[in-house]
Parts: C-alpha cells; sequence; structure tokens
C-alpha cells in the first residue's frame, strides 16, 4: 500500500477528482437542480429504481477507545453490555420477521468481550438466519479477518471518522483507534481477507465538510483501482446527539449534503451510496431519488434494543471501570451509540419506496450463489 498521504492528497489527482472538486465548490440553485437532475438519470440508469434494505445490529457497547463524539467512548458513564451468541440470534430473527435479510453487525472495541472469536461464533450462528451480513468493527489484520469470511460475513464498513489528521488526533484521545494510518488502510486488508463488500465514509461534522468530501473521494478512487473486484459503498453519516453531548466541529446543511449525494454519483456512477436512520424522514424522503441505493430503516443502536435481549449482564461503566447498575429501572436497556431520527418502520419505509416507484430489496445475496 502506498503512503496514506498519497491516497488523501496525490501528486497528481486524476480528472475525476478534479471535477469532484468543481462539483463541491459553491453552486447557485439552478446549478445545483441540474446536478441533481442528472444524478437522478444516472442511478436510474445504473441501479434501476431498486433500494437495499438493511439494519444494524449492535452486539456490545463496550469500549477501549476514547473519541469525543462517540456515546460508547471509553470514559462516559453509560450501561453497558455484550450480547451472548444466544441474544444475538434473538435479535436477528425479529429483524428477519420484520423482513431484514441484510444485516451489519456493530460492536464498539474491547478485546475483552469482542475477540475475533466471539465475532466468529456470532457470523455462523447467524449465518442460516440471514443471507448477507457485514460487520462494523475494530480494524483487523487481513489474518485476522478470514475466519469471518469463511463464517459468512461477505461485507465490511470502516468509517475514516475525518480525513483531517489534526482533528483526528483531537478527537481519539486513547486507544487503538488513536493510529491514523492503521484505520486508513483497513478497507485493503478486508479486501485482502477476501470480503466482496467494502463500505467507506467519514463522519461529518469533525471537519470543514468539503476538505473531508473531497478526502472520501480521494479514498475512494484509490480503492476502487486497487480493489477493483470488490464492490463499494460509500456512507455520509453526520452527528447525532449522543452520550456525552458531544457538540459538531463543523456545519454541513442539508442543501450541502444534498450537493455531494449528487457529486458522488455523479463522479463515482457505480458505487452505492449509503443512508442511514440519523437524518430526518423529510430529508431521507428528499434525497432518496437523487442518488440513494442502500437505506437502514427501523433502526436500534444499543445492544438489545430490537427485543429487551441482554439485560441480565447490564452493567454501567464509569471512566472504564466496571459498576452494579443497581437501581437501574427494570425497562432500562444498554445505552445507545447515538440517537437516530427518522423512527419510521420498515414496513413504513417498505411502503413509502413502492408508492414512489422504487423498489424495496430485502435480499440480493446468498451463499449458495458461491456453491454453484
Amino acid at each position: 500500500m502506498r503512503n496514506a498521504g498519497d491516497i488523501l492528497f496525490p501528486a497528481n489527482s486524476s480528472a475525476r477528482l478534479r471535477r469532484f472538486a468543481s462539483l463541491i465548490a459553491p453552486k447557485t440553485d439552478a446549478a445545483l437542480e441540474g446536478m441533481a437532475r442528472e444524478s437522478a438519470l444516472l442511478t436510474r440508469r445504473n441501479f434501476g429504481r431498486a433500494i437495499r434494505l438493511f439494519a444494524p445490529l449492535y452486539l456490545s457497547n463496550e469500549c477501549i477507545n476514547n473519541c469525543a463524539y462517540c456515546g460508547f467512548s471509553r470514559d462516559n458513564a453509560i450501561l453497558r453490555v455484550t450480547l451472548d451468541v444466544a441474544s444475538v440470534v434473538k435479535e436477528a430473527r425479529h429483524l428477519a420477521r420484520e423482513g431484514f435479510r441484510n444485516v451489519l453487525l456493530v460492536a464498539g472495541e474491547h478485546p475483552k468481550f469482542v475477540s475475533n472469536g466471539y465475532l466468529e461464533a456470532c457470523v455462523r450462528a447467524l449465518v442460516p438466519e440471514i443471507p448477507s451480513l457485514a460487520l462494523e468493527v475494530a480494524p483487523m489484520e487481513a489474518a485476522d479477518y478470514e475466519p469471518l469470511v469463511r463464517a459468512g460475513a461477505e461485507g465490511l464498513i470502516v468509517y475514516q471518522e475525518t480525513y483531517d489528521r489534526a482533528a483526528y488526533a483531537e478527537m481519539h484521545t486513547a486507544g487503538p483507534k488513536r493510529d491514523f494510518d492503521w484505520r486508513l488502510a483497513c478497507p485493503e486488508r478486508a479486501y485482502e481477507a477476501g470480503f466482496r463488500r467494502i463500505g467507506i465514509g467519514a463522519l461529518f461534522g469533525l471537519a470543514p465538510w468539503n476538505a473531508d468530501a473531497l478526502a472520501l473521494a480521494a479514498h475512494l478512487d484509490h480503492l476502487l483501482r486497487r480493489c477493483w473486484k470488490a464492490q463499494f459503498t460509500v456512507s455520509l453519516p453526520r452527528l447525532r446527539p449522543c452520550a456525552g453531548e458531544f457538540e459538531p466541529r463543523h456545519s454541513f446543511p442539508d442543501r450541502e449534503f444534498v450537493q455531494l449525494v449528487c457529486a458522488l454519483r455523479l463522479c463515482f456512477p457505480q458505487v452505492g451510496i449509503v443512508l442511514s436512520t440519523r437524518e430526518s424522514a423529510s430529508l431521507r424522503d428528499a434525497v432518496l431519488p437523487l442518488g440513494i441505493t442502500m437505506m437502514s430503516a427501523g433502526s436500534h443502536t444499543e445492544p438489545g434494543g430490537y427485543t429487551g435481549a441482554g439485560k441480565d449482564d447490564l452493567h454501567l461503566t464509569v471512566r472504564g471501570r466496571r459498576e452494579e447498575a443497581a437501581g437501574c429501572a427494570h425497562d432500562q436497556g444498554a445505552t445507545e451509540q447515538f440517537q437516530i431520527s427518522d423512527t419510521r418502520s420498515p414496513a413504513e419505509i417498505a411502503n413509502l419506496l413502492r408508492s414512489n416507484g422504487f423498489e424495496a430489496v430485502w435480499k440480493d445475496w446468498d451463499q449458495a450463489i458461491l456453491a454453484r
């Protein structure tokens, strides 16, 4: 792999990146409307009217990293739990009853609770229930990913959070996540290990949006050339309220959000663009036709959020130390990573898609494809 600086700021920027930079520059309303029309046409040409639906399934909110913006940050005094495998299956079966056949397994970074063996056991237990499984977990070596691929995981998601090195250092004050370059190279290790779907993104609000957007595009451009056999998606999550009450350092208004979606589609016409429940229902409805190919629905961002599983081991941590959770109300659950904005159910989202002429795709992959 090349030096990280070469990826983010290539000496000879491609024509695609030069065009991208021009597209995210300030635009008149008329120019933005033109981008939106072209973006919608390109999306239909390359993806039809299919929208892939998925749900996150949180395994654990234990974490050894201090990340200023994250509800799971080690020093936050929150209620934590790591689901046992039976509870993970219970949560997955709930999602399957709602229609999902595409689930993203999410966990904080804590080697004591979320070891590679634990993740492999979760994947193996879910393969009979969920055909398409992806992971959003701590970055690993390629050799550590390989057992997860063999177990049945087909996708890996890793967000750089911010590509601004100074902001990254300020936001990540303790734990393995402090290593910017280790995280930046993670998608390539995932590709080496055999993941067929890889997702990247930036968490907008930590640095100026246009700088992070340009670096994200450069990273994507690099990966498309280097990891050409994989399918790539890109996400544009914006900061949401969470434990710790972190406030965004930089604004990223709705208008610029729409502009970035269109710029990505115009420059990367065959890359999937993901829209999460972080965004409001009204914005999701408005931006959906312009370039989106994948959406979450009915999301919970805490372990056990769908069924209440895991409450038997619920505990409080204060500055990384476990304390008893005595006094917790009976109906309390683990603390969420962040608050979602669009609370509509999966059925409501599917009906919305159909009413607007889109196809809600619950399943587009099965391991049987490889068996043939």
